[in-house]
């Protein structure tokens, strides 16, 4: 044991969006039961390269007695756990579509809907406007038809509920996928991301997340996936207000924000 600095983690401040976890290039962060916990004393360096990525201020440095920082220890945990991660990814792209009938990739044929149209649909029933099958990033295998050359929408699972006219604004003509930045496991989701972007031309990519705090892991997401494929896709990020009333009922003081970043 030494004394040495190393990183504090104030639970009570925490809200478990996940932001700091890939923002530890040791892998010593995890979220455990709703909350940020560093999982081995030994893995964290103490330079605090994570303390920005926190929007609560729940991560700070202290210098107490720890174990020493043990990169060997560091490589074979990132080792494992990325093996870890792709055999995920491995089974739910290639087991899960033989046992589960729902999850085989298909390409759907929307009802009629302008494409690109930003208003909502005047008949009494929605027209929907999804053109693949399925949509949970976790399901969806890599290598789908629907990557190639597509106009890629990347929702956070609350958006369908909160914005009711998701289909006739933002659907027209992209190929979605949705997944929660919070519940999910965030890394498998970003590892699988490159992999759809890495391996298939991608014209586009949108990515509509909620305003609560949680669901702007998904932005940090969708960016780090996008640098690991070191390809230039135009990225769009549009900010969903909880409040869908006002949202699609005034245009002038919206409860969203359109950002390119």
């Amino acid at each position: 044991m030494a004394r040495r600095t190393i990183i504090k983690i104030d639970e009570e401040k925490c809200d478990g969006c996940g932001l700091c976890v890939p923002g530890c290039a040791e892998g010593a962060i995890q979220i455990v039961d709703g909350k940020a916990r560093l999982v081995s004393e030994t893995y964290c360096d103490g330079l605090g390269d994570c303390l920005g990525e926190c929007p609560r201020g729940a991560l700070s440095i202290e210098e107490r007695e720890a174990p020493e920082f043990d990169q060997q220890a560091v490589n074979e945990h990132l080792a494992k756990t990325k093996a870890g991660i792709s055999a995920t990814l491995h089974a739910k792209t290639e087991s899960l579509p033989c046992g589960c009938p729902g999850t085989l990739s298909r390409t759907l044929k929307p009802t009629k809907t302008t494409p690109g149209s930003e208003q909502a649909p005047t008949s009494e029933h929605a027209q929907s406007a999804l053109i693949n099958w399925p949509v949970q990033l976790a399901l969806t295998p890599t290598t789908a038809p629907y990557f190639q050359n597509a106009d890629l929408l990347i929702a956070a699972d609350c958006v369908g509920f909160a914005l009711p006219d998701m289909h006739a604004r933002f659907l027209p003509g992209r190929t979605l996928v949705v997944a929660c930045p919070k519940l999910d496991d965030a890394q498998a989701h970003q590892d699988k991301l490159a992999q759809i972007i890495a391996g298939n031309e991608i014209k586009s990519i949108h990515a509509l997340y909620m305003e609560v705090p949680c669901c702007s892991g998904l932005v940090r997401l969708v960016k780090d996936a996008l640098a690991a494929t070191g390809k230039k896709v135009p990225l769009k990020l549009t900010q969903i207000g909880i409040n869908s009333a006002t949202l699609s009922e005034s245009t002038e003081q919206p409860l969203y924000q359109e950002n390119q970043r």
